[in-house]
């Protein structure tokens, strides 16, 4: 006898002989949209005996089958087995590299077996993403099952840009290193390749310089935690910080590693140096009186550029920030530095005869330019902020391009390298919806799902141009966000959006995205994340939170 059970939109078969079958999706649905996608009926039967064959040598594909044999540990209770082969194994996951180019997949599901191919380690990693979201919500909610059906399918895959990244800050409040990892999960459920860490500001100091040891043990507290914006805002008068140990660093990097993300750490200089200064006073014009700040804003107190102190201390950060980091890319700010200090102070005001510099944007552009040349010693390269364009940059610095497009823009046509994450478009903390009566209090701005899909990388570029733009990102500031379960529903579903833009930037479509979304978050349902649905409709099956 056999029993229909209904589901999230899925049919399932319960049948005495073998257990529980939990039957297919009923659409492939992915997100971001494949560049190509060719459904056809019948699916293929995964059970407990199924087996991975790795078909190439190398250890790395072992990261994509752990996570996937994850996914499915509490429907089947153990993992599925896993062999090393030179010929494909009938019935199988057969996953093999070559061909493509490295963050390429193809995906065959066929009744009698399924068929992995990546580029690289990173394209397998994709491919087994793809079919996460091919898998059926109940398997995602741990329900035990005896049969897993997936539908046949061809799929054939890449991405548009290479970095297609995610900033979260954890100066303004921070998040434990267990939050961190579910971010990075957030990341690549989303297929997003780049984790932009930021770990220094005004309102504290999260990372652990062996060097200098008080930047943890001073900067990184704060009187309260709640940041208001007045400098009399009321206290709360509860200490309020936090940082991460190296150890903590190192495991988070690798953790990121195993899921084809690479970790950009954030070094702000020289302004956003509150905490540094507060920690050390002599890295500042005036050399004392500095606190780790209780309000959010721009602050005055920057470092010192006429000192050669503070650069030997520049330096010695970075010099432990790359042995923590293998990334190519640092980023070291450059944003939102008053220059009045440095107008006031004789140092600075010498450095700038001596270097023959005509004012106080040029000496920024020294700043920058010594700490960018500190870093090509260690084989690095630098981003930064869009004010590093104001007094002139290396032809080798990257832009990050966060006051709209225009610096991006200017940037690529000079023939520097940008990644896009306008605020019109990329800044996440803004509200999800113009009716902020019933939204999580935000930093201000609306900025609605629609906006952030409509962003268009390559505006203003010609095609000579457009080879400068190495992607985008997505940027949540936290300055009003102090849980976590507040960031996730900043968060989603408008990365989904972002990563359509960096992924399918070719093949975008918002009405078919809208569609396929909604699959997705029946995922975000299952794994318990928070997230708006103001662009979901009424009778919808999904269940995230509004407010």
């Amino acid at each position: 006898m056999k029993k229909l059970l209904f589901f999230c939109g899925v049919a399932a078969v319960l049948c005495s002989s073998c257990g529980k079958r939990i039957a297919r999706v009923e659409s492939v649905d992915i997100v971001p949209q494949p560049v190509s996608v060719v459904a056809s009926d019948g699916a293929f039967d995964l059970t407990k005996n199924t087996k991975i064959c790795l078909l190439s040598d190398d250890s790395t594909l072992n990261y994509s089958v752990r996570l996937f044999n994850g996914l499915l540990d509490k429907s089947f209770g153990k993992p599925l087995p896993v062999i090393k082969s030179t010929q494909p194994e009938a019935g199988a996951i057969n996953v093999r590299l070559g061909g493509l180019q490295p963050e390429e997949y193809t995906l065959n599901i066929r009744p009698d077996g399924v068929d992995i191919t990546g580029g690289s380690p990173a394209g397998v990693f994709y491919a087994f993403q793809t079919l996460r979201q091919l898998l059926p919500v109940a398997v995602a909610r741990g329900e035990k099952a005896g049969v897993i059906e997936l539908p046949v399918a061809e799929i054939a895959d890449k991405p548009h840009f290479a970095h297609r990244g995610g900033m979260l800050d954890v100066c303004r409040h921070f998040f434990t290193a267990d939050d961190v990892k579910t971010f990075i999960d957030i990341l690549a459920m989303h297929k997003l390749n780049r984790f932009h860490w930021h770990l220094t500001d005004d309102q504290g100091w999260r990372i652990e310089i062996k060097q200098y040891p008080k930047l943890t043990e001073v900067g990184a507290f704060r009187d309260r935690c709640n940041l208001q914006a007045e400098a009399d805002a009321p206290k709360d008068s509860v200490p309020y910080g936090g940082f991460y140990t190296q150890d903590e660093i190192r495991d988070i990097v690798q953790y990121a590693a195993k899921r084809f993300i690479t970790v950009i750490p954030e070094i702000e200089m020289p302004g956003h140096a509150s905490a540094a200064l507060a920690s050390y006073p002599y890295l500042g014009c005036k050399g004392e009186g500095y606190v780790v700040p209780s309000t959010w804003g721009v602050k005055a107190d920057v470092y010192c550029a006429g000192n050669d102190s503070t650069f030997r201390f520049i330096e010695g950060v970075l010099s432990e920030v790359v042995e923590l980091f293998p990334s190519e890319y640092i980023h070291i700010g450059g944003d939102e530095c008053p220059k009045i200090n440095w107008q006031q102070c004789p140092a600075c005001q010498q450095r700038i005869k001596t270097e023959k510099l005509k004012n106080e944007n040029e000496l920024q552009s020294y700043f920058m330019q010594r700490a960018e040349k500190f870093l090509a010693g260690k084989g690095r390269k630098i981003v930064g902020w869009d004010e590093i364009l104001e007094g002139g940059i290396s032809e080798t610095a990257t832009v990050m391009s966060w006051r709209g497009s225009a610096g991006g823009i200017e940037a690529a046509k000079k023939g520097n390298h940008v990644i896009m994450a306008p605020n019109s478009h990329c800044y996440l903390d803004y509200y999800q919806t113009d009716k902020i009566e019933t939204e999580p209090k935000s930093i201000g701005g609306h900025l609605p799902i629609e906006k952030v899909y409509s962003l268009d990388p390559y505006e203003g570029l010609n095609a000579d141009e457009q080879q400068y733009i190495l992607g985008v990102q997505g940027n949540l500031w936290t300055e009003f966000i102090s849980e976590f379960d507040h960031a996730e529903y900043m968060l989603l579903p408008r990365l989904a959006a972002l990563a359509e833009v960096g992924w399918s930037y070719d093949n975008k479509d918002f009405d078919s995205f809208k569609k396929r979304e909604t699959s997705l978050a029946r995922l975000y349902d299952a794994y318990g994340y928070k997230y708006a649905k103001h662009m979901f409709p009424a009778d919808s099956t999904v269940t995230g939170t509004t407010k």
